[in-house]
């Protein structure tokens, strides 16, 4: 299945539109949040994300209007409504204008249920044969970021883990560059990146220290690299 990577989210009300956007990254999705119909249509137009969130009441341009107009640019990727409104013919709208909705007040649990399941019934299978790597005693499926083992089970990455450690895969047969890491994986290099960074990588060790041959090795002063035992190069 495709990987969703990047969510188009237009929300005016800046304490939820934060909290939200913050959330959805947190998930390993690159948010791009906009405040203003008319604005984002704009960026939208030159930088079109995988998915839609959008708010039904919003300045400039209301989420039903940028709808229409997002379907011209971009008619395969799925948009969710966000709406206070849980009348009949807002819940039909939102359902015409894009392929589902959510009312106000919802939990952030369901939202990314909602997001996850939109996303798995819309879009088409992009490779029917997942590529799946042998890590040791652990199986890694990358098209579903799913980390298997005889023992300690399966264990479903989160968006974020799972291109990392695909990254990993691809690139770990050599001492790998933070910054080519980085790139590969966030498409971007700086700071806070790296700190980010830091953090999932910690978090992939935590998962594959049942086996103690498989590491994530720090190269200091250079990256990373991936140590698995009985590794074939491609």
């Amino acid at each position: 299945m495709s990987v969703l990577q990047s969510i188009g989210y237009v929300e005016d009300d800046p304490s939820l539109g934060m909290l939200l956007a913050d959330q959805l990254e947190q998930e390993g999705w690159k948010v791009h949040w906009f405040q203003n119909g008319k604005e984002a249509l704009k960026a939208f137009e030159s930088n079109c994300p995988d998915f839609f969130v959008l708010d039904v009441m919003l300045p400039g341009l209301d989420g039903f209007s940028l709808a229409k107009q997002l379907r011209e640019t971009a008619p395969e990727a799925p948009i969710l409504f966000l709406t206070a409104k849980g009348e009949t013919p807002d819940r039909l709208k939102s359902l015409t204008l894009g392929d589902d909705y959510l009312a106000k007040p919802f939990s952030f649990e369901e939202l990314i249920l909602r997001i996850k399941n939109l996303w798995n019934r819309t879009t088409p299978n992009a490779d029917l044969s997942p590529s799946v790597f042998a890590l040791g005693s652990f199986t890694f499926d990358s098209t579903n970021f799913l980390l298997s083992h005889p023992e300690a089970g399966d264990r479903r990455l989160t968006d974020r883990e799972g291109k990392l450690l695909h990254a990993l895969c691809k690139l770990g047969h050599r001492v790998v560059k933070r910054e080519e890491l980085m790139m590969e994986v966030w498409g971007k290099d700086d700071y806070f990146t790296g700190r980010s960074m830091d953090v999932f990588i910690s978090k992939l060790r935590k998962y594959l220290s049942v086996d103690s041959k498989v590491k994530i090795q720090v190269v200091h002063g250079i990256g990373f690299e991936f140590i698995i035992p009985n590794q074939n190069s491609d």
